[in-house]
């Protein structure tokens, strides 16, 4: 365990000094810290070895990213773990994503442990996925679990690189490894009180939202503050139980029984505030019961055939083609071709056809479209012909 400067400096040097990629993990403490910060950086190189760097006591790793800066790393899952590493001022100049490429071959388990058992034939213990890695001191268990989860991704690199090479699928891989390498962070959520567990089925009225949204802005404020999960400060099932009865009164309030807990009681008085304050809006500043539309928002799919029948069709044509495409490749179709793109492009091509700016669906045409919507060439070139041959049919 590497937990000061000097030791850090140390593995510094030595992993600049060693040859070929290098293997890289995080664990985080999700469900019980507030954010998503890497609490442990497991790292191996060959002419090197594995080492484990605590982030929190280390101070800056910028000596640490000097050294990582060049060699290929491999992740699994790469795109859970780069914006912690980010965070951290770790950035990878190449990928290899070890869950990506056994997507691409076609594999139906993909977690670690089955793809390190389906590839080189060794079992590999995960006993701590689900540990809070902000506990220190860490238990020795949980660094031996924690050392494993890199011990093999080098060996795993390469035998699944030949996988792809002997499939021709290399180069795809190129191009998906590069794009989850260099993809921009997603926008922030419109409304994110909304996803509230139950929230869309159980809290229906503008005032019941309020207190929803009034509710859920304050345990979130709260939970940064004490750097915990917000559903550790109130549950989620206490906030749809308020939005639900509405309470007039504190006592209404903490009579309910989600609000019995120690946690839900050490804050009453704030919990009350947010409630009141919902209650105490006028009318016309009460959240609308639809969620409002981002700018490039679609309506949902399942309001097509009633209102928009032709993009409808469409859209069943798309799925049809790019879910037959893939089934001939090995490759799941949400990686073929993205849904999202997927309802874009029916919807898109509709809006051109009704305002006569194309009545084109050429395999050209679609290939453009899905490039414009950053399709890799290598979705491009799979899935527009067919794509394009069903739109004509």
């Amino acid at each position: 365990m590497t937990n000061s400067p000097e030791d850090l400096r140390k593995v510094a040097h030595r992993l600049a000094g060693g040859q070929g990629p290098v293997a890289v993990d995080a664990e985080r403490a999700s469900g019980f810290r507030y954010g998503q910060d890497a609490y442990l950086v497991q790292l191996r190189r060959d002419g090197a070895g594995t080492f484990l760097i605590d982030p929190v006591t280390c101070g800056p790793l910028t000596e640490l990213a000097a050294a990582l800066d060049g060699p290929e790393w491999i992740l699994h899952a790469a795109d859970q773990d780069i914006p912690c590493l980010a965070a951290l001022g770790l950035t990878a100049v190449s990928l290899f994503d070890t869950e990506l490429a056994a997507r691409l071959l076609g594999r139906q388990h993909v977690g670690l442990g089955a793809v390190i058992e389906e590839t080189l034939g060794l079992r590999l213990a995960k006993d701590h996925a689900a540990a809070d890695w902000s506990t220190r001191p860490l238990p020795a268990s949980w660094l031996i679990y924690a050392a494993l989860d890199v011990e093999l991704l080098i060996d795993l690199k390469r035998a699944l690189a030949a996988e792809l090479e002997a499939a021709g699928k290399d180069q795809w891989a190129a191009q998906e490894f590069e794009y989850v390498r260099t993809r921009p962070a997603k926008p922030a959520k419109l409304d994110p009180w909304r996803k509230t567990p139950r929230a869309g089925s159980a809290v229906r009225s503008p005032r019941s939202l309020a207190v929803l949204r009034e509710l859920w802005t304050s345990r979130e404020e709260l939970a940064a503050e004490l750097d915990r999960t917000p559903s550790k400060v109130l549950s989620h099932q206490a906030l749809i139980a308020a939005a639900v009865a509405r309470p007039r009164s504190r006592r209404k309030m903490t009579a309910l029984k989600e609000f019995s807990s120690r946690q839900a009681r050490q804050n009453q008085e704030r919990w009350w505030r947010a409630i009141e304050r919902a209650l105490e809006l006028p009318d016309d500043e009460l959240p609308p019961t639809r969620a409002p539309m981002g700018p490039d928002e679609l309506p949902h799919p399942r309001t097509w055939q009633r209102h928009h029948a032709e993009a409808a069709d469409r859209l069943i044509r798309v799925r049809s083609a790019v879910r037959l495409r893939s089934e001939d490749i090995r490759v799941p179709q949400e990686l073929l071709l993205a849904p999202c793109s997927q309802r874009r492009l029916a919807w898109d091509l509709g809006e051109e056809i009704e305002a006569g700016r194309t009545s084109s669906v050429s395999t050209q045409e679609i290939g453009d479209r899905l490039t414009a919507m950053g399709a890799r060439p290598w979705q491009v070139e799979q899935a527009a012909p067919s794509i394009a041959a069903a739109l004509v049919d």
